[in-house]
């Protein structure tokens, strides 16, 4: 039996080690039996968390040390998700701040530990991957403790204890050198450092909804830590909204906590307790779930609002229907609305004529995983080009999203890099040496600057860079910014493209697509090596006559076709263009298919 409770936070910046740490944690807190088979990253269980190797979505668990039971949150890295880790903040009375003891604090770690220092939480820092070769472990913790220091923090946080660790070996010491044992020391150090949660148990009941989700069975189910009070099963509770207003009346049919990676049924809970909660059919994040006395709702962390957005519309491509089993408006409407619902941090607003949404989020990679959730689901969309979502300050003047751009760069590309961000009205603000023959380079740039950036630096620094970039501000507009310097190759006809048309178009630039492709009338099938569009005919064969050639004709040998991810495509295409997306494929397209269309709307464009 428990006698004492932690609430605890893991956040660090992608691919610094927090899931593969809380793997250990259950296995050294017997969560998991010696002969049990476990996944690797088991808290990782989205199919594209698994594949990108990133968390996407905040997760609650709960490992037991002793007689202290110990909830842990494990946060998505990605600032494009970082409405889930505001949220989850409120829930818990202190941090585990894990930092790689190679690449030290990241613009993630800045932003998320920001938000819990101005929350009062009590951090412990772990300087993870100890083992590394290229470790700098002293430099990275006085790295830390400048960045708190920025960060305003107080005296009690400025004291933090540190530990150094191995999550992938299971290790935890105060020892820099040790490189064997266990995570005792890290247990040891939650159940001292942090404070139990020390909220009122005998008041009248009252919880915070911090996170949301469905259920075939029991319908919505909001999770959050309890405030105050006690709420047993089928008590009579209320929402209401962050006004006060009554949001719904209902009961509490059904309430979990958290045990390893399950959920599991409670008869009852008390202020401190994570808990997850059933019953109500209207109570969202941000609501307060509380006894119906209560009128007062409780404080809800603001959330960074949406600084870029995109048009979802109906797919009406020649090949629309073939590929997916959703395709119309309403669909995409139902859908986008569960998703609003349950992400605080999407808006989605419908056009006028039904038949196209705006979907406005925090980042490409957001909306580029939205995008490719519902694509496995079975739609078929059309996705326009991302758009930064335009302001005005208290002068009237037009302001745009700024991030800042944190760069890893190996000495010899920096000049480049730093060429290009110019190129994009990136403002150059700190540039040192990081050790290893590596640069970090740090820039203020407006968002609408970096739309497309990444695989062209990529391709600039030989795939060794690392970008980072991070919301910083809405600030002055920067003015027009160049775009794609290449015009697009654009099929007239439809049909499949033949392998003899394709090896006529390869001396006018780069194709997208291979010989036996689908192909229809306004599709963009590759790149066009000059700065204009041009219509080909991808479908053209060869004459055939009745005279025979000297030698056998030789088999046509293609260049192997550029091809894009979904990310990729959606960051390649301009203003006029879209891009189609099945469950099967990934199209570039005109947003126009019509070329007569496409001339009227350039004039009206120039008038």
């Amino acid at each position: 039996m428990t006698s004492s409770l932690r609430n605890v936070a893991i956040i660090a910046h992608v691919d610094h080690g927090k899931t593969t740490l809380v793997d250990q944690l259950f296995r050294q807190s017997g969560t998991f039996r010696e002969n049990q088979r476990v996944e690797e990253r088991a808290m990782d269980s989205n199919d594209l968390e698994k594949e990108r190797g990133i968390t996407i979505l905040a997760k609650c668990t709960s490992v037991e040390f002793g007689d202290t039971r110990i909830n842990i949150v494990d946060t998505p890295g990605h600032a494009d998700f970082g409405a889930e880790v505001e949220r989850i903040l409120s829930m818990v009375d202190g941090v585990i701040l894990l930092v790689d003891s190679a690449e030290g604090p990241m613009p993630q770690t800045k932003f998320v530990t920001g938000k819990a220092l101005a929350l009062g939480l009590k951090p412990i820092v772990v300087v993870n991957k100890i083992d590394r070769s290229d470790a700098r472990p002293q430099e990275v913790l006085d790295e830390v403790f400048d960045l708190f220091a920025s960060l305003d923090a107080n005296d009690e946080q400025l004291d933090f204890p540190s530990l150094w660790a191995s999550g992938r070996d299971g290790y935890a010491s105060d020892n820099e050198t040790a490189r064997e044992g266990d995570l005792t020391p890290l247990f040891d150090l939650i159940i001292s450092h942090v404070p139990e949660p020390g909220l009122d148990k005998d008041g009248p009941f009252s919880f915070l909804a911090t996170l949301l989700d469905r259920d075939n069975f029991m319908g919505r189910v909001l999770t959050g830590r309890v405030q105050s009070g006690t709420v047993n099963i089928n008590d009579p509770i209320r929402a209401i909204d962050a006004d006060g207003e009554v949001v719904e009346v209902g009961r509490a049919t059904k309430l979990m906590s958290f045990d390893g990676l399950e959920r599991v049924p409670v008869e009852t809970a008390s202020a401190g307790d994570i808990i997850a909660i059933a019953g109500l059919e209207k109570a969202t994040v941000s609501n307060t779930i509380a006894d119906p006395a209560v009128t007062e709702p409780i404080f809800a962390q603001k959330i960074d609002p949406p600084t870029l957005a995109m048009q979802f519309s109906v797919n009406d491509s020649p090949l629309a229907g073939r590929e997916g089993s959703k395709v119309t408006s309403r669909m995409i409407r139902d859908r986008l609305a569960r998703e609003a619902e349950t992400n605080v941090a999407i808006r989605v607003t419908e056009s006028a004529d039904k038949d196209s949404f705006e979907v406005a989020g925090r980042g490409e990679l957001q909306l580029g995983v939205l995008i490719e959730t519902m694509r496995r689901e079975g739609f078929e969309l059309g996705i326009s080009r991302p758009r930064v979502l335009f302001r005005e300050d208290d002068n009237g003047k037009r302001t745009e999203p700024y991030e800042t751009v944190v760069i890893d760069v190996d000495d010899e590309y920096s000049g480049n890099v730093v060429e290009k961000m110019q190129k994009r009205k990136g403002e150059l603000t700190d540039m040192r040496p990081s050790g290893a023959g590596k640069t970090r380079i740090t820039f203020s740039a407006p968002s609408r600057g970096l739309i497309g950036y990444h695989g062209e630096f990529l391709s600039d620094t030989r795939g060794t860079g690392i970008m980072n970039r991070l919301y910083e501000k809405y600030d002055v507009y920067k003015g027009q910014i160049e775009s794609n310097a290449n015009g697009a190759l654009i099929s007239n006809c439809d049909g499949e493209a033949a392998a003899y048309a394709l090896n006529m178009l390869e001396e006018r630039g780069e194709l997208f697509i291979g010989a036996n492709a689908k192909i229809y009338e306004g599709m963009v099938i590759g790149e066009n090596a000059k700065p204009d569009d041009l219509e080909v005919n991808p479908m053209k064969s060869k004459q055939l006559t009745n005279f025979r050639s000297t030698g056998k004709d030789d088999a046509i040998r293609l260049t192997p076709p550029r091809v894009m991810t979904l990310e990729q495509a959606i960051a390649y295409i301009g203003d006029d263009e879209m891009v189609e997306v099945t469950p099967s494929s990934i199209r570039l397209r005109k947003a126009e298919l019509d070329p007569n269309e496409r001339k009227k709307n350039r004039r009206r464009a120039s008038d």
